[in-house]
């Protein structure tokens, strides 16, 4: 299985703009391993409702 994002990583963090999140739509400066918009939160409950995804996944 794939490992999570670690969001320790300041690669998933856009300091310079908030942009909408690609699940819930609303602002958000956190960024996914192919730099879409996303909450924390909202990656982890998109890969406990998609768990053979890799979308949020490195």
């Amino acid at each position: 299985m794939a490992t999570l994002l670690d969001w320790r990583d300041n690669r998933h963090f856009d300091a310079a703009r908030d942009l909408p999140c690609v699940l819930c739509g609303k602002p958000t400066p956190m960024r996914s391993h192919d730099r879409e918009p996303v909450h924390k939160v909202c990656a982890k409950d998109w890969c406990d409702q998609n768990p053979r995804s890799n979308r949020f996944h490195n």
